[in-house]
């Protein structure tokens, strides 16, 4: 665990010096006369604190404390800490205690009582009380877990899906669009 601490901490330092040069390659691309795109503002600290509305709209990249929820950000790409952490995409580690919620994509990890991917895909692990994704390649660890096309596995005490390439573990395990569509203990899809 502090090995994962250390390098988590790491990767939200780092992780602004990386931006800074991506933000300057942004800033010579905008100097085009062809581009007249209007630039998005980003937030590049070490640190964001989502405890109100202001910046208004910034892309993330670091850490975010969202105490007690986070606000209007859109693109994160870092560490996610607080009580309900939401964005459109993400890709890093969130881990909010009451409900990690994205609308779009994840790549990454989400931990959390209810973790939930909406429209888009899920790349990574979800581990928690209540997981769900709309489309899913990797994990999900949890009491309850909800997939809608998911490659990769389910563990849990209640496993549902609608299509699945992979296995489920648990008491009870749905695969949709499977011959087999109930089993019990071990639920294979392919």
């Amino acid at each position: 665990m502090k090995k994962l601490f250390s390098l988590a901490l790491a990767g939200a330092v780092a992780a602004p010096l990386f931006a800074q040069e991506a933000a300057k390659r942004t800033d010579e691309a905008d100097k085009a006369p062809q581009q007249k795109e209007e630039r998005r503002e980003s937030a590049v600290w070490p640190a964001f604190f989502a405890v109100c509305e202001f910046p208004a709209n910034p892309d993330i990249i670091g850490l975010r404390l969202t105490l007690p929820f986070s606000t209007k950000q859109e693109n994160i790409t870092g560490i996610d800490l607080g009580l309900w952490g939401r964005a459109m995409y993400f890709q890093g580690f969130q881990v909010n205690i009451l409900r990690n919620d994205v609308k779009d994509e994840l790549a990454g990890f989400q931990a959390g009582l209810y973790n939930s991917v909406g429209g888009g895909q899920l790349v990574g692990l979800q581990a928690g009380l209540f997981n769900e994704a709309n489309s899913m390649r990797g994990a999900q660890v949890g009491i309850v877990n909800f997939g809608g096309e998911v490659q990769g596995f389910q563990i849990g005490l209640i496993n549902r899906t609608e299509t699945m390439v992979g296995y489920q573990v648990g008491l009870i395990n749905v695969i949709r669009d499977a011959e087999l569509q109930f089993c019990p203990i071990v639920n294979i899809g392919f």
